[in-house]
């Protein structure tokens, strides 16, 4: 059974003690300042969203979502920090405002490892491993686990890498955040590649359906699960472990303002009704709508049921930890908590609209066409590079590449160590920076 004295661990990746606890200004509040000024979290604001480089200012960026995921997680820790610290109690000086702020700074860094052109450019990369002749050869030598890091990319282990080894302090550390906000971010805590019984002891955990750290990163992810208490779901020597119990609150998060959020969008964007976008909403916004008629425009009314949609799943997601808690400490819950509410129903709903009339539109494969073409051709002329200085024959055009690479000196006899960075540097770019180097590279 995990302990939420354990769970709330404020030592941070990287240092030996714990940091003193202030209510001032706590270890996880810090964490949360920290991620705020990190430049992985700056790049946020010109990342897709859902729409790659919409061109109204309305519609939300990485950053803007990142920002309102933050802002409902918190909430949804404070709720549950309040039930816990009335059941169980809290070390000495901590509140339940902590709860808030270490689901607040998970949040705020959920997708500081996505790609440009978000998940589109995941699934670019993993192609180019897959299919593209020098991707294929490059992996080619490696040892599985190795290589399935990048025929499964994915933008969560992306994540955990810059956090844990990439900001800062790099290689000792990175961000230094404390092992609970670190253990909460990480949805997904396993490898990408796993034994044959460590998968299927995960077929119903929906935090195995993707993988949250590389095989450079299996060592930390140790260190942060072993300083939280996380539970082991397979054997001893097999990187998979069950959820920090608030990676649930993050998840629920997320889901909550991309469903809420993508109809509003839809809405704004003229691509859903307002009679569509006021039902759905109505479903789940609760009973508190006194003031909704008193609004006149179509425009005011959505926001106004987009802000009590929101409230009433926090509301639901919330009761459904406190229900669950127990299953959840004890490592055997594997769904997801607004799947265990009555608005389960309405929120796939939203999800078969939005797609249909938000996500498939021929602007958006139009953009995805150019992002696909800057991406096969960044990690061409970047990995290209790499392998010829490799093999100690390297051309002019090359070493200039290699000079524009923005990373120290790279151990070319390690080729999992320099493709890791290869990705690094190619994950981590803007939307517009990205097809601006391609542009650079075609001319």
């Amino acid at each position: 059974m995990m302990e939420w004295r354990t769970l709330l661990s404020t030592r941070r990746l990287g240092e030996d003690e714990a940091e003193p606890f202030s209510p001032a200004r706590s270890p996880f509040h810090k964490d949360l300042d920290r991620i705020v000024f990190s430049s992985a979290f700056r790049r946020l604001q010109d990342k897709t969203q859902v729409h790659t480089l919409a061109e109204s200012d309305y519609v939300r960026t990485r950053l803007t979502h990142s920002m309102e995921v933050a802002s409902v997680g918190r909430s949804l820790g404070a709720t549950v920090g309040h039930h816990v610290a009335a059941r169980n109690g809290l070390p000495e000086g901590f509140t339940s405002a902590e709860f808030g702020h270490i689901a607040a700074a998970a949040c705020l860094a959920h997708d500081i490892g996505n790609p440009p052109f978000g998940h589109f450019g995941e699934a670019t990369i993993r192609d180019w491993f897959r299919r593209d002749p020098l991707g294929r050869s490059l992996i080619a030598p490696l040892d599985p686990a190795q290589a399935e890091d990048f025929l499964r990319f994915e933008g969560n282990a992306q994540g955990f890498r810059i956090l844990a080894r990439l900001q800062n302090w790099r290689d000792a550390g990175g961000l230094r955040l404390t092992a609970a906000t670190l253990a909460a971010y990480t949805k997904y805590p396993r490898a990408a590649l796993l034994g044959k019984a460590a998968e299927a002891a995960g077929a119903d955990d929906s935090g195995a359906r993707k993988f949250g750290f590389f095989r450079a990163e299996a060592d930390l992810f140790a260190e942060v699960a072993a300083e939280t208490g996380l539970i082991r779901r397979a054997g001893p020597d097999e990187p998979y472990w069950c959820r920090h119990p608030l990676a649930y609150l993050v998840e629920a998060a997320d889901d909550i303002c991309y469903h809420v959020v993508d109809l509003e969008d839809g809405y704004k964007l003229g691509r859903i009704r307002f009679a569509e976008a006021e039902g759905l909403l109505t479903r789940l916004a609760g009973d508190s709508l006194r003031r909704y008629r008193e609004i006149e425009e179509e425009p005011r009314r959505i926001a106004y049921l987009r802000a009590k949609a929101i409230g009433h799943l926090v509301d639901l997601a919330s009761q459904a930890f406190i229900e669950n808690e127990t299953v959840i400490l004890a490592g055997r819950f594997g769904g997801e908590l607004l799947a265990e509410t009555p608005a389960s129903g309405t929120l796939a709903e939203i999800a078969t609209l939005t797609e249909q009339r938000v996500f498939q539109t021929t602007e958006r494969y139009e953009k995805e066409l150019d992002g696909s073409k800057a991406m096969h051709a960044l990690l061409n002329a970047h990995a290209g590079a790499f392998l010829e200085a490799e093999q100690g024959s390297i051309s002019p055009r090359s070493e200039a590449l290699i000079g524009l690479f923005p990373e120290p000196a790279v151990d070319l006899t390690d080729r999992y160590g320099w493709l890791l960075r290869v990705t690094d540097y190619v994950s981590g770019m803007t939307d517009s920076y990205a097809l601006s180097q391609f542009q650079k590279l075609r001319d």
